[in-house]
């Protein structure tokens, strides 16, 4: 299990994201998603469930949020996520009620891997969040 979350880890500091507006780097957001949970690959339908449930429990903050996608850098992988303005411990707590291995956080606009249990490191800073990420008129719809 260790190399798994290993693997998974080191391929999570590699996503990038896209997006249909940009982000403000003058509030603190986590960024969430509730697919495939602990590294398990889902079909696409019950990546959607998870998705529906997320974004009603987002809803209950009251705080902005968006959707966005989050892909591995080819593009080979995606998983819809939710750009949420709430802190870091509250980012944390969604991860883990989703089963997530890890959340990402962007505070003055550094993205950084959080890890919500078990990792090799408990953050770790990626850099420039704008570096990450990619402008698209619209979302690319998830048929995995």
């Amino acid at each position: 299990m260790d190399n798994l979350i290993d693997s998974l880890w080191h391929k999570y500091q590699g996503t990038q994201f896209l997006l249909t507006q940009r982000l403000s780097n003058d509030i603190p957001f986590a960024i969430v998603t509730a697919h495939n949970p602990l590294g398990s690959v889902l079909a696409p339908c019950q990546n959607r469930l998870l998705d529906r449930r997320l974004q009603r429990k987002i809803e209950q903050y009251n705080s902005p949020y968006r959707s966005l996608i989050g892909a591995a850098p080819d593009l080979s992988h995606m998983e819809k996520s939710w750009a949420v303005f709430i802190d870091k411990q509250q980012a944390l707590e969604l991860g883990r009620e989703f089963k997530q291995h890890a959340i990402y956080y962007v505070n003055q606009g550094l993205l950084s891997l959080v890890a919500c249990g078990d990792a090799p490191d408990d953050e770790v800073m990626i850099g420039d969040f704008t570096t990450r990420t990619q402008l698209v008129n619209e979302l690319p719809d998830l048929h995995e």
